[in-house]
């Protein structure tokens, strides 16, 4: 066994589709190639959308395909103590401050078109320097959001597959909020929080979260933690250029794992989409041993709804 130590991270908001495991075949591969270790994670902090059922669905669809883990799976929603320290961390250091705006505030406020994130509109810092006194004033109305004073300056990294990559965190984001104004910890921090204390040195992930790495690799470094390496794999779109992990219909893994097809055709699917195969069935076995970082595709892959109907057998 090697020290690598990879992860999958659902969010378990619906049906897993074969966007989302693709992912997960692709970081399990990368894992048992290297003779590593191989980690769930749930990322259910979005409470109102994520339901029990859904962790159920994606742990059978898991096993189903073969796709073991190899410690007991972390669920965000059990860990408030652990952000909420990670926050006091922070705020001792002096590197956030409670932010009051609402998004609307924050959209008129906004003024650099070139600010823009997915999250929105760049913060323009607005409440970055109330004295405390205004402080106590705004939260008698409205309980603030905490943000995370972003370090100006470019940050460089090298991803696995997509090479160089770099972003000034504070020019196009701005300062950025690791806990929401409802106390739940946000996406950007746990997942800093959860990566060093589950020791995770490798994250495979899809290609929308490619910019999001500069702002944790900033939280690792205030946190003192290690960051893993990243590599971002470009994302499985449907043929009306929408991801196809959000797309609800007769290619959620559960409907087919339901009608009984094989796992095997499923994965030689997830194989030819990622350079690794030719879309005839294949056994995870074979593909630990052709597994090839250098193979995986650049640019997005569209799904053909012909070409699914024919792989997958469900003439």
């Amino acid at each position: 066994m090697s020290d690598f130590r990879g992860r999958f991270a659902p969010s378990p908001t619906g049906r897993m589709h074969l966007g989302n495991i693709r992912s997960a075949l692709l970081g399990w591969l990368q894992a048992r190639a290297a003779q590593g270790r191989f980690l769930l994670r749930i990322e259910d902090l979005d409470r109102a959308r994520c339901k029990p059922q859904y962790v159920d669905d994606l742990m059978r669809d898991l096993r189903w395909l073969g796709l073991d883990w190899d410690e007991t799976p972390l669920v965000q929603s059990q860990r408030d103590d652990v952000y909420r320290e990670a926050l006091s961390t922070l705020e001792r250091e002096g590197l956030v401050y409670p932010c009051f705006c609402t998004r609307a505030e924050i959209a008129r406020a906004a003024s650099a078109p070139h600010g823009l994130s997915e999250e929105g509109p760049r913060y323009p810092g607005t409440c970055a320097h109330l004295t405390r006194e205004q402080q106590a004033e705004r939260a008698r109305t409205r309980p603030p959001a905490w943000r995370f004073r972003a370090r100006p300056g470019e940050v460089p990294f090298v991803d696995a597959l997509m090479g160089p990559y770099t972003q000034d965190v504070e020019a196009v984001v701005g300062d950025f909020v690791v806990r929401r104004n409802d106390g739940v910890a946000s996406y950007q921090l746990a997942v800093v929080v959860d990566d060093a204390a589950t020791h995770i040195t490798h994250v495979l992930r899809g290609d929308d979260l490619l910019s999001s790495t500069p702002r944790q690799l900033q939280l690792h470094e205030a946190l003192g933690s290690q960051a893993p390496g990243f590599l971002h794999v470009p994302l499985v779109m449907g043929e009306d250029g929408k991801r196809l992990a959000k797309r609800e219909g007769a290619f959620a893994l559960a409907e087919l794992r339901e009608r009984g097809l094989e796992p095997e055709r499923v994965l030689g699917l997830l194989a030819a989409w990622s350079g690794l195969g030719d879309g005839t069935p294949r056994t995870l076995d074979a593909l630990v041993k052709s597994f090839s970082v250098e193979a995986l595709p650049r640019s997005p892959v569209v799904a053909r709804e012909a070409q699914l109907i024919e792989a997958l057998g469900l003439r």
